[in-house]
């Protein structure tokens, strides 16, 4: 489950809580809860990018649950939206 806050300062540990809990995930596909985010920048989206491509590397797909539209909109400017698959 992502954070309440989401920007450059809380990336990094986020990104390691994310990728620690990455390896007791069952399955084939790793759910990320974006439902609590509120207050994010562009740091939110280099997090679910990094964790995508840890995920891969083991063999996981993604998807990103309950995603805040700004931030799909955010991943649309970027040309990145195809690559954070959302439910």
């Amino acid at each position: 489950m992502l954070p309440v806050d989401l920007t450059r300062v809380q990336a990094s540990g986020c990104l390691q809580m994310l990728v620690q809990g990455l390896r007791a995930e069952p399955g084939s596909t790793a759910i990320v809860d974006a439902s609590a985010l509120v207050r994010f920048d562009s740091a939110a989206l280099a997090v679910l990018l990094e964790f995508r491509r840890a995920s891969l590397a083991l063999g996981k797909g993604v998807l990103i649950h309950a995603l805040p539209e700004r931030l799909r909109d955010l991943a649309d400017l970027y040309g990145i939206a195809e690559l954070l698959p959302a439910s």
